[in-house]
Parts: structure tokens; C-alpha cells; sequence
């Protein structure tokens, strides 16, 4: 008899990360960022924003490997 079980563990990237919002749907809960640093897209879910954001804002955060791939999370927006 096998049994098995799937471990799922988070790990934070190192460093705070700045970008733009490129896309964010407040009905859909979700959005994209564009990285200042490498032009790379996020994915950004409303669970990881600590402000409010829009599409244009400019914004700081953190990077969180997630289920289906790096995720941006504790979104700030900046000046």
C-alpha cells in the first residue's frame, strides 16, 4: 500500500520589487504588474494588496512563489 500526500510550501523572492499596474479587474479580484527591473508580468491577486490599486498606478511589492507560478503580493502604492 502507497500512501502519498502533496506538500505545498510558499517562499518569498528576495527584495522588494517595483512596477506598474498593467491590468486589475476589482470585479474579478485579480491583475497583472510590469516589473521596472525586467518588464516581466505578475500576477497579482486582491489577497495581496495592502492598498487599493488601478490600472497605471505605480507600486511596490514583494514576489511569493504560488500554486501556478510567482505571484505579487503586500502591493503598496507609491509616490
Amino acid at each position: 500500500m502507497c500512501l502519498s500526500a502533496t506538500l505545498h510550501t510558499k517562499f518569498f523572492i528576495m527584495g522588494t520589487n517595483t512596477g506598474t499596474v498593467k491590468f486589475f479587474n476589482e470585479e474579478k479580484g485579480y491583475g497583472f504588474i510590469k516589473d521596472d527591473n525586467d518588464n516581466a508580468d505578475y500576477f497579482v491577486h486582491a489577497n495581496g494588496l495592502v492598498d487599493d490599486i488601478n490600472e497605471g498606478d505605480r507600486v511596490s511589492y514583494n514576489l511569493e512563489d504560488g500554486r501556478k507560478g510567482v505571484n505579487a503580493v503586500d502591493v503598496e502604492l507609491v509616490d
